[in-house]
């Protein structure tokens, strides 16, 4: 570029020089922008499509016209490649345009109104100046295209500049994620679900515990029986649950087996009851028989 066409003192040619030179060393991924060899108030620039959005993987290309007030007054911004937001050729209204220009800050440049113009992407148009609304589909479908070439525009100069700006960002800018389709319902839709799938997973999780429902119902089992044994009545609720485990995971409450919650009477404890018990009527008679016989001594000493 030839800085000697252009009055180096003059704070908007010094400012896009300086911008210029930092775009330069410092590239982005996101985007890439550079002035016209003979017009340095005229950049094109290249966008990529904001990620996890319908715009992902596109790249769409645009100029900016910078006034000659720059930085004090903001820029102008126009989209070349179709992409369902923002009208082509045309003047989009944007807070950082000149559409707004109390909102421009003499410290933002091109780099900075670039990356805005990344964020507006997604948003709701709102009925701007120059704004679309498509439908994700159609602005998927845009995406897509405006990877296959640059657009055409204007002079031989600025198509070849265009050019070098797709090539460079269809280097960086990621594939274009496919959407998964779903799996085709042969048996159409409101079938019957697949009960032979759910007998298998209900197979994978008896087999992971072999035996343990088994194990389950025996100890329920044993506990009603011995609890007849004494004169305690024991009842509860128990039910069986499969469910997948986690490797290491500890056993819930709703879980645990019926022994570990309720635990079985002592017969030792029903025995010595019963001893103590025969002790005491045994002492009662015999005091009885004792003092109906005129042992009264005696019993005072009981």
């Amino acid at each position: 570029m030839a800085e000697e066409k252009y009055n180096l003192k003059n704070p908007a040619v010094k400012r896009i020089l300086q911008e210029l030179k930092e775009m330069q060393s410092n590239p982005s991924d996101d985007f890439m922008s550079l002035p016209l060899e003979d017009n340095i108030f005229e950049w094109q620039f290249a966008i990529s499509g904001p990620r996890e959005t319908e715009f992902e993987g596109g790249i769409y290309h645009g100029r900016i016209q910078l006034p000659a007030e720059y930085p004090f007054k903001p820029p102008s911004f126009m989209l070349l490649s179709p992409n369902g937001r923002f009208e082509t050729q045309t003047n989009i209204c944007l807070s950082i345009s000149n559409h707004h220009p109390e909102h421009w800050q003499p410290s933002w440049s091109v780099r900075t109104a670039l990356v805005a113009l990344i964020a507006f992407m997604p948003t709701n148009p709102d009925g701007a100046l120059g704004s679309l609304d498509y439908k994700k589909e159609e602005r998927r479908a845009l995406a897509i295209k405006s990877r296959e070439a640059a657009p055409k525009f204007g002079t031989t100069e600025r198509q070849k500049l265009i050019d070098e700006i797709h090539e460079y960002m269809l280097s960086k800018s990621p594939p274009i994620p496919q959407i998964p389709t779903p799996p085709n319902n042969a048996e159409g839709e409101g079938s019957e679900p697949n009960l032979q799938n759910a007998d298998n997973i209900a197979g994978e999780i008896v087999e992971a515990n072999p035996g343990e429902e088994q194990r389950f119902v025996e100890d329920v089992h044993e506990l009603h029986v011995n609890a007849d044994a004494g004169p305690v009545r024991v009842s509860f609720s128990a039910g069986l649950r499969l469910t997948r485990r986690v490797p290491g995971a500890e056993l819930s409450e709703q879980s645990q087996r019926p022994d570990q919650v309720v635990r079985k009477p002592d017969d030792r404890l029903f025995t010595w009851a019963a001893i103590g018990l025969a002790f005491a009527i045994l002492v009662l008679v015999l005091k009885k028989f004792l003092k109906s016989n005129g042992y009264v001594g005696y019993m005072g000493g009981l």
